[in-house]
């Protein structure tokens, strides 16, 4: 599955967490190649979904405070982020962000709920990480590495932070949480 897929598999996922959902944000980053790709497969996706999208780029973490801001004053429902370096190392300001603001977020790493986020929807890193041993494993024992196949992710999860579903005052569906792969209690 590609990062394009991944991100409108999270849109649905977003929107079936909040039904009434009409405006969603998205914080994609413009310095992250393959952020227009993403954008575009949501535009497509918030299309079929019937909601509008909210593009709010994110460059630095001077840009967060400023964002959430505008998903406050845009009467956003929710926020999705797509995976980038910047977001990926900023969890717990993002998550925290969410919180304050009231906004139920969805991300593309667990590592952001655990750190406080509401969900995620994304690869199995822990999954990707056994497969890397393998690969390592096939070099050092002389293989040529141009000459193994590329691979991506084909292991993914859904996790949900029910103590910030709490916080933020939602009820998850029965449905997605049957569907969970790890529900954060």
């Amino acid at each position: 599955m590609l990062l394009t897929e991944l991100a409108v598999k999270a849109l649905e996922i977003l929107t079936e967490t909040i039904p009434r959902a009409y405006r969603i944000g998205i914080l994609w980053n413009p310095t992250t190649p393959s952020h227009s790709r993403v954008v575009d497969a949501l535009k497509t996706g918030a299309e079929r979904l019937r909601v509008d999208l909210l593009m709010t780029p994110v460059s630095s973490v001077q840009d967060f405070d400023g964002v959430f801001s505008t998903l406050v004053r845009e009467h956003a429902d929710g926020f999705l982020v797509p995976s980038s370096p910047l977001t990926n190392s900023q969890r717990a300001p993002l998550a925290d962000l969410g919180l304050r603001h009231r906004l139920p977020g969805i991300f593309a790493n667990r590592a952001n709920v655990e750190a406080g986020g509401l969900m995620s929807y994304g690869a199995d890193f822990n999954y990707m990480y056994r497969s890397a041993a393998t690969y390592v494993d096939r070099i050092l024992r002389g293989a040529n590495p141009a000459d193994l196949p590329v691979e991506q992710a084909s292991k993914y999860e859904l996790v949900i932070n029910l103590k910030t579903a709490r916080a933020l005052g939602i009820t998850m569906p029965p449905t997605l949480l049957a569907r969970a792969d790890e529900v954060i209690e």
